[in-house]
């Protein structure tokens, strides 16, 4: 089992001047206590469920770069894009630079998006669902294209809501044979589908081995349709840890469950992760347990 840290808020001691130095130190103590990834969402406010939108949000693909400079192992990503806040070819792009410049390790971690609150009150456009999952299935396919051979393509492109004349993309990444696709969502009709045809990997809401499992039989099936290997595609799915409400043993229990119904990549935000000793609590009392499981 691979672990994944996603960092999702910033309301941190010391305020706005704190928020780079705190970052880094979080970042430095998962990278060295072996997380596999760390991620950072791709929001302007700050989402419903975690506290008030003008709660401090950072962007996230400006966050990889710094992320990317305080670590020397983990991959990076987005957990996940939005796929309307970015063109497609900025998306791929944007991507490639984040693997060059971290000595390849991005993730391109991509969705449909959902947040319409954030996106009109600055000013974004919101199309329709129908469209977004267009522009989302342009933009994997354009990712492909962009990422394959020694500068991408070079062919023209026609979407059904982008064309692109000349999809070169130089310098290519060094994640090869690509950047590794995460498609994040558990939509049993377009999502799952895109992944089997897309994607590296799939990523579901942990709500339980049962929610998890169904999920995956899903994407199973999408995949035995397509002809895609299903054993191609890591699953991840994303949870939380409070260290203040459940113990590390309860912890390795319930993720034990989540590797039963077969998650292979467990990522998971952190209650008061800017105190960097939960992590290294968790690194010497949760990860060593798991990663000593038998599967």
């Amino acid at each position: 089992m691979k672990f994944g840290l996603q960092i999702n808020q910033f309301t941190w001691p010391g305020g706005a001047t704190q928020i780079g130095p705190t970052l880094a130190r979080v970042a430095r103590t998962a990278d060295d206590a072996g997380f596999d990834s760390i991620w950072v969402m791709d929001h302007l406010f700050q989402i419903r469920t975690l506290g008030p939108p003008e709660a401090p949000m950072l962007e996230g693909q400006t966050a990889l770069g710094f992320l990317a400079a305080h670590t020397s192992r983990a991959r990076i990503g987005l957990m996940v894009g939005g796929v309307h806040y970015r063109a497609p070819g900025l998306w791929i792009k944007a991507t490639t630079t984040l693997d060059v410049l971290s000595g390849g390790r991005a993730w391109f971690g991509i969705g449909a998006a959902w947040n319409e609150h954030e996106s009109k009150a600055l000013g974004f456009a919101f199309p329709p669902l129908r469209e977004r999952f267009e522009s989302l299935e342009d933009t994997l396919r354009m990712a492909h294209e962009m990422w394959s051979g020694g500068s991408g393509s070079g062919e023209r492109f026609d979407g059904q809501r982008v064309v692109a004349t000349h999809l070169i993309n130089s310098p290519q990444s060094i994640s090869r044979p690509r950047v590794p696709i995460l498609v994040g969502g558990g939509g049993e009709r377009k999502t799952l589908r895109l992944v089997a045809q897309y994607a590296d990997a799939c990523n579901i809401f942990g709500r339980s081995p049962d929610f998890v499992r169904s999920k995956l039989a899903v994407l199973r099936e999408h995949c035995e349709r397509l002809g895609r290997p299903y054993d191609e595609i890591e699953k991840t799915v994303l949870t939380s840890i409070d260290l203040d409400a459940e113990s590390p043993d309860q912890i390795v229990e319930r993720f034990g469950g989540l590797a039963e119904a077969g998650a292979q990549h467990v990522i998971f935000s952190v209650r008061g992760v800017a105190d960097a000793s939960r992590l290294e609590r968790i690194a010497a009392e949760v990860l060593p347990q798991l990663r000593a499981s038998p599967g």
